[in-house]
């Protein structure tokens, strides 16, 4: 493994953070935390490129898994668990994985992250194959779970992507879409759960939402394929109907809402009625 600069681990230019007051605190994070949509405007090709790749594949038929220890893991799955009830597609399209399983939620899992042959363990439970694509999450970009499942995909075929803040790393050599995002030192020495997990969300929302809206889960700019898990969203799908059809009288659109399970199938009934 050739030597590469690990710009996450590097001291914070801040120091005795303990004497800082509250204001002086918050005010170098919001400081630091700008620098990084910055950063990922540098590498909007490359997103671009992984995104294209990830439609195509969803569109003959593939998978996209998000795979991560600690939490760089924790952000694959909260993304993942929201493609659902925000675009409508089923669950089990977008897919997320952690080191330690569930429990690495919520918990820390002693070690989780240095088994190199369990991430590949994780993904064949899913039945993955050459259809898919795997992205790998870690802000170091030699976190041996992911280092370990992206080489088995590589060695099987599978086309693999990666979210890093190292340039260089291992990670990011394995990749077939390597996106390596410099964000630079954390304000806490080495707590990548800062500024290089505000990066990997932002990410994340900039791939799925697109992937989404490229595969016509998004019209005009409206979620009307979203899931009506609460009386929130059935008031927005609601208006959203009356909207789109034209339908002025609430509760009218809103029977046909509910028949229906969403605004994009409760408009096109609508329309092939007439």
């Amino acid at each position: 493994m050739s030597e590469f600069e690990r710009i996450t681990e590097q001291p914070s230019p801040y120091r005795r953070l303990e004497k800082m007051t509250v204001k002086e605190i918050i005010a170098h994070i919001n400081q630091e935390d700008k620098t990084v949509p910055l950063a990922i405007e540098k590498k909007l090709p490359q997103i671009e490129a992984l995104i294209h790749t990830i439609t195509d594949r969803m569109l003959a038929g593939g998978r996209l898994f998000y795979i991560g220890a600690g939490t760089s893991g924790r952000l694959g799955i909260l993304d993942a668990s929201e493609c659902p009830p925000t675009f409508g597609v089923p669950y089990g399209l977008v897919i997320g994985i952690i080191a330690g399983g569930k429990k690495a939620i919520t918990q820390a899992v002693e070690n989780a992250e240095d088994d190199i042959q369990q991430g590949w363990k994780d993904l064949q439970a899913y039945h993955i194959n050459k259809q898919d694509i795997v992205i790998g999450i870690a802000a170091s970009g030699t976190t041996p779970y992911v280092l370990g499942a992206l080489e088995q995909c590589k060695l099987n075929g599978i086309t693999t992507g990666c979210i890093v803040s190292n340039e260089g790393s291992p990670l990011t050599a394995m990749a077939n879409h390597s996106i390596a995002i410099v964000v630079g030192p954390e304000f806490v020495t080495g707590s990548s759960r800062m500024k290089s997990g505000t990066m990997q969300k932002l990410v994340l929302n900039m791939i799925s939402t697109t992937v989404m809206i490229q595969l016509g889960r998004v019209e005009d700019n409206r979620m009307v394929n979203m899931q009506l898990t609460n009386a929130k969203l059935v008031d927005r799908g609601v208006l959203m109907l009356m909207e789109k059809i034209n339908l002025p009288n609430y509760e009218a659109a809103k029977q046909l809402l509910q028949q229906h399970g969403s605004v994009k199938k409760a408009a096109d009934a609508y329309h092939s009625s007439l």
